[in-house]
């Protein structure tokens, strides 16, 4: 293990501080608190995203390398194994002149709120949403819109799973919505490692308003159903801005949201089990519209 720079010392956490970040993005809701200019919570200052703690290694390490946002501190537990990425995470950390505090592992678990932090924590700017007019301008190389319309997902492992997915494949911005929905909160940072920095996020009011906005803004809308009776390998997505839609893990896609989509369509299954769980079946999906793509750019 290469050696460590010199770090700033540990100050004691404030648990007035620890308690308003945990109840800031516990059980779905907005994102957590940002800190003032002292590293102090700010409770009129809530993010609709979230993102401010983030938990992990690989996803600490996307956070610095992305560059996408300002980053307060690095937390990262004392004694533990030489490890490549730790090294890595500490040498972007020195280069972006971000203080990274070496504190007992007790005390990195209780700031956590996730069950496996993997010994290092950063606290960063949250995310800031985007005008969902912004999501269907071409992306790099005039790369026709891909979006994902994630209408009522709550678990937040099943979100930070399927961002993951979706980053993999090629998705150029995702559409939450504003209620009924989990926030980038640390288990989804962590999840998706790291996928957050490198996608741009919508926030709407109402997912049935934001497809009839796609739809005059030319993006056309899939939304995946179990029971439908066209199956998604029959649509020709390899070229035109398309969104695929999402429903919620127990009752998928809402009847108004449905009526939206300019077509719902199945994932054709062989086995006995009725479905897919959300966060497979919106990565299926993704990844054949990254097949179509590429095979049509040849």
């Amino acid at each position: 293990m290469s050696r460590r720079p010199p770090r700033t010392p540990a100050r004691r956490p404030d648990p007035r501080q620890r308690n308003a970040q945990r109840d800031g993005q516990r059980g779905g809701q907005r994102g957590g608190q940002r800190e003032d200019g002292r590293g102090r919570p700010r409770p009129e200052a809530l993010s609709e995203l979230g993102g401010d703690q983030v938990e992990g290694r690989r996803a600490v390490l996307e956070l610095l390398a992305a560059g996408r946002r300002t980053v307060r501190r690095v937390m990262v537990a004392e004694d533990q194994d030489p490890s490549p990425l730790l090294d890595r995470i500490e040498e972007l950390a020195v280069r972006l002149r971000v203080p990274v505090e070496t504190v007992p592992r007790a005390r990195l678990d209780a700031q956590a709120r996730t069950e496996a932090p993997q010994g290092v924590l950063a606290l960063a700017r949250p995310l800031d949403p985007v005008p969902l007019e912004d999501l269907c301008r071409p992306g790099r190389g005039a790369a026709a819109p891909f979006l994902l319309v994630a209408a009522g997902i709550t678990d937040p492992r099943n979100l930070g799973a399927l961002l993951r997915s979706a980053e993999c494949a090629g998705v150029t911005g995702v559409v939450l919505p504003r209620h009924r929905s989990a926030r980038l909160s640390p288990t989804v940072t962590k999840t998706a490692a790291g996928a957050i920095e490198h996608l741009p996020f919508a926030v709407v009011g109402g997912v049935p308003a934001a497809l009839s906005e796609l739809r005059d803004l030319g993006v056309w809308s899939i939304g995946l159903a179990g029971e439908a009776e066209q199956s998604l390998y029959d649509l020709p997505l390899g070229d035109g801005p398309v969104a695929l839609v999402v429903g919620s893990e127990e009752k998928g896609l809402a009847p108004l949201v449905r009526r939206r989509c300019d077509l719902v369509v199945a994932i054709p299954q062989h086995g006995a089990l009725p479905s897919l769980n959300v966060g497979v079946a919106g990565a299926v999906a993704c990844f054949e519209v990254a097949r179509q793509r590429a095979a049509a750019s040849g």
